[in-house]
């Protein structure tokens, strides 16, 4: 106990540090989340009220936002546009906050689930550097949606099932470095690239309930999954790195443009850091 631990991906060794930041009242509540924007602050989605923590990169808590306004936050991105936005999963909605913490604009209408349509229950977003966004709507719906970057819906796809293109709880999308549309596709074990239109690319494996997505700054794909592990895939499929950071799986990850890697983590409710410590032995 009181060890430093050291896990490596690639040819990369990071220094684990569990339990990073200092709350103002001392702890987190019950996290989904984490994002971390332009300026280097720490976005942490808890699922209590107010919902996020905007944390400093050196830890100490800056704001909370969203106070009376979200009610069943799951996941938060920052965009690239500059905005912060979050899924409110069970009011069936995105909100978009600028970077002061005010509702600049919303995605869906708030508490109307629609079957099929946006949105029923959904779980992640993803912006393309176009300004397209994807939208994984997951607990109800097995869909993806497409939105220009005025918000007009373009189209969506996905229905149930464990067939190509099918899905069972799409938990996490990515618009990856190769403008793929990349799906956590939770409960069948795998995930999905798909093109613009929704037309399906490739399919990967050797994931088990995989939960957060995230790239690095080679676009290299980490996935967060149930055994618990984190993963680390080059574009074209081949796993490059592995290890075992949060002690019961990520359910929500982040990578800074310095390289650290962020995960949220819900048992034990914490924010683990992977810090790069230079090169692999």
């Amino acid at each position: 106990m009181g060890e430093t631990l050291t896990m490596i991906l690639d040819d990369t060794a990071y220094r684990l540090e569990p339990g990073w930041g200092r709350p103002a009242d001392g702890r987190y509540g019950l996290l989904s989340q984490v994002a971390v924007d332009a300026g280097g602050r720490v976005l942490v989605l808890q699922r209590n009220d107010p919902g996020i923590l905007v944390m400093s990169a050196d830890g100490e808590q800056a704001a909370l936002w969203g106070a009376d306004r979200l009610v069943d936050p799951h996941g938060i991105t920052a965009l690239p546009d500059g905005r912060i936005a979050v899924v409110d999963r069970d009011a069936h909605q995105i909100l978009f906050f600028d970077a002061e913490g005010r509702v600049a604009a919303t995605l869906g209408e708030r508490h109307r689930p629609r079957f099929g349509q946006p949105f029923n229950h959904p779980t992640a977003i993803a912006m393309a550097p176009d300004g397209e966004i994807y939208v994984a709507d997951g607990y109800a719906n097995t869909r993806v949606h497409r939105f220009s970057a005025t918000g007009e819906h373009l189209s969506s796809w996905g229905e149930p099932g464990r067939g190509p293109g099918q899905f069972s709880t799409p938990h996490a999308v990515l618009v990856d470095a190769r403008d793929r549309i990349v799906v956590a596709d939770r409960e069948n074990d795998r995930l999905q690239f798909f093109d613009r239109a929704g037309t399906l690319l490739a399919e990967w494996g050797d994931v088990y309930r995989p939960m957060a997505l995230a790239a690095d700054a080679m676009g290299r794909i980490l996935v967060t999954d149930q055994v618990p592990r984190l993963s680390l895939f080059d574009l074209d499929g081949r796993l490059v790195g592995r290890c075992r950071p949060a002690l019961n799986g990520a359910h929500g990850m982040a990578v800074a443009p310095d390289g650290i890697v962020y995960l949220a983590e819900m048992i034990p409710s914490r924010v683990t850091r992977m810090v790069p410590a230079g090169a692999a032995a």
